[in-house]
């Protein structure tokens, strides 16, 4: 089974997107190779679902991390040994034989530049192998299961025909014998453990990469439960991509696993939401958080519900555009996956009664989900009011500080629900009212 996440959810949460202004994987994009940025782009779209296989890779990271190695490579040669290896079939000699000598002879008669890209991809799989060579033979031992790994690849490298291979000047003329003889060798019988090799330089890359940016930015890698345990807990829990933002503490558990949270609007519910859920997200593909500390119990997806909007294509107002979502969500919670549900001011484009109603009832209702995290928020103190008979519901708030006439937010989260009602304040002071009266 894969994680179950939809478009609205990444969106809302900028996760992805190479190029798209403060998006998540953008945070974590400093890759050096080609290569590298496709794994990396694999492993930000295919979360886990397995607490041991996640914490094996932060594992990994934490090594890489410690070490604070540098990537052993010239981005440019490991370019230059991808080309290499795409260019042409290899496996009959005959073939290789005549198509060297024919790019041979039409380099010393046109333009063509064949010929030299060939030397160059050779000379190119001889530098980064020995670079490779030379990084894991430096390498301190690595625990776990990527010690398997790096045995394989070290392997490789001992293959007598590679050790051969190795010991080419590259800085001598290569005989077109030899030419002809390595072009066969690596795009047949070493073909497979070659592209091995620079799966593993891949490999290095991201984990250099992710390593140094949990470092640069004081991120920490969590720590993945059991789906059972059903608990989702964080310490300075905060937006990646804001700078110098806010922290906050999160507890979820199975006898607690609702949180309602109330506050004033700009006191920062949402960014609060937002850093849950790509805190979450991230936690699952075994990258580094924005927090102190964190551990979460696995879970099969994730839903939000932050920024709806309504849809002029399908004739949707936003309060129906809402109604959607939330059955979506409701239809997702009761197919029995273990999810992580968050929801943003409910039913906000309606009117107050039919909001209130809505929330109440809403919330209630997921509350039943036991196996299933939520997160829901709304300025409507009065819905927590009634909520608090419910066992599994725990309460927060974002705090408004009144300094003289204005309000300040202090994007603090603390316990139980707010009773800030400064909204004709904020009207008065923009001097609305004046306008009006003039």
């Amino acid at each position: 089974m894969s994680f179950g996440i939809d478009k609205q959810t990444l969106d809302e949460l900028n996760l992805l997107g190479k190029f798209r202004s403060g998006s998540v994987y953008s945070l974590f994009n400093q890759v050096k190779t080609r290569g590298g940025e496709q794994l990396l782009d694999r492993m930000f779209r295919t979360p886990l679902e397995d607490a041991q296989i996640i914490n094996e890779r932060t594992a990994v990271f934490r090594f890489f991390q410690k070490e604070q190695l540098s990537f052993p490579v010239d981005a440019q040669q490991v370019n230059l040994m991808r080309e290499y290896l795409d260019s042409g079939a290899g496996k009959n000699i005959i073939t290789v034989f005549t198509g060297t000598i024919l790019t041979r002879v039409l380099s010393s008669l046109t333009r063509d530049e064949r010929y030299k890209k060939n030397i160059q991809g050779l000379q190119a799989v001889i530098v980064v192998m020995n670079r490779c060579h030379t990084f894991l033979e430096a390498m301190p031992p690595i625990p776990g299961p990527y010690s398997n790994r790096i045995m394989a690849v070290k392997e490789i490298l001992a293959d007598k025909r590679i050790e051969r291979l190795r010991s080419i000047d590259i800085y001598k003329s290569l005989s077109l014998r030899t030419l002809i003889f390595y072009n066969h060798l690596i795009k047949s019988s070493l073909y497979k453990k070659v592209e091995d090799l620079l799966s593993f330089i891949y490999e290095l890359d991201v984990n250099i990469n992710v390593s140094a940016v949990a470092s640069s930015k004081g991120f920490v890698f969590a720590k993945a439960l059991q789906p059972e345990k059903n608990a989702l807990s964080a310490t300075d829990l905060r937006h990646p991509c804001v700078e110098k933002a806010i922290g906050n503490t999160l507890l979820l558990a199975e006898g607690s696993n609702v949180l309602f949270l109330t506050g004033a609007n700009m006191a920062g519910k949402s960014t609060f939401m937002k850093s849950v859920g790509i805190g979450f997200y991230l936690a699952h593909i075994g990258f580094p958080v924005a927090a102190a500390s964190m551990e979460f119990s696995v879970r099969e997806g994730l839903y939000s519900s932050i920024n709806v909007a309504d849809n002029i294509n399908l004739g949707y107002s936003h309060f129906y555009a809402e109604v959607v979502r939330v059955k979506q969500a409701a239809e997702a919670a009761a197919s029995g996956k273990r999810l992580l549900l968050m929801f943003d001011e409910l039913f906000k484009g309606t009117n107050v009664k039919d909001a209130y109603d809505g929330t109440l009832a809403v919330t209630e209702g997921f509350a039943e989900y036991t196996d299933c995290l939520f997160i829901v928020s709304t300025h409507i103190i009065e819905v927590g009011e009634a909520l608090k008979s419910r066992d599994n519901i725990k309460f927060g708030y974002m705090p408004t500080v009144m300094d003289g006439s204005r309000p300040r937010y202090t994007y603090k989260m603390q316990e139980g629900i707010t009773e800030d009602r400064q909204g004709m304040m904020i009207i008065r002071n923009e001097g609305i009212l004046e306008l009006i009266g003039d």
